[in-house]
């Protein structure tokens, strides 16, 4: 992305949610069967975004398996969202640096505790809100 995408149409960061499965080599702790990640990214739209996400991932042997995208910060800010300082700092980083940022990740484990079935280990969901925009 680096000085071509300084050039015409203003950057933006997105937040992206990135659904992982598992990969020899991935990095995810033993007896993962994937991941959730949350990250902030760099892009004139959000397409581009989530290209750059899933490339940068593939490239450091994780597993892509679906992208949730929930806007840029203008995006979030205008359906009411609380952005707190610390995730801001990151989409500063993320937009200066013309990078993905990893801002969390939580391990899938398919375990008896498990009542959902979902295989996340009890997770309660995001609190990103309900727009939701697969890609």
């Amino acid at each position: 992305m680096a000085k071509q995408a300084q050039e015409g149409r203003p950057m933006h960061v997105y937040t992206l949610v990135v659904e992982l499965g598992r990969k020899p080599g991935d990095g995810l702790p033993e007896g993962a069967t994937g991941a959730g990640l949350v990250c902030y990214a760099a892009g004139k739209t959000e397409a581009e975004a989530v290209r750059e996400t899933v490339t940068i991932l593939k490239q450091a042997d994780m597993a892509p398996l679906d992208v949730t995208g929930y806007g840029s910060l203008r995006d979030r800010e205008a359906e009411g969202q609380v952005i707190e300082a610390e995730e801001r700092a990151l989409m500063q980083r993320a937009h200066d640096e013309n990078a993905v940022i990893i801002a969390q990740m939580q391990p899938y484990f398919d375990t008896p505790d498990d009542a959902s079935g979902n295989g996340r280990g009890g997770d309660e969901g995001d609190d990103l809100g309900d727009r939701r925009r697969d890609r």
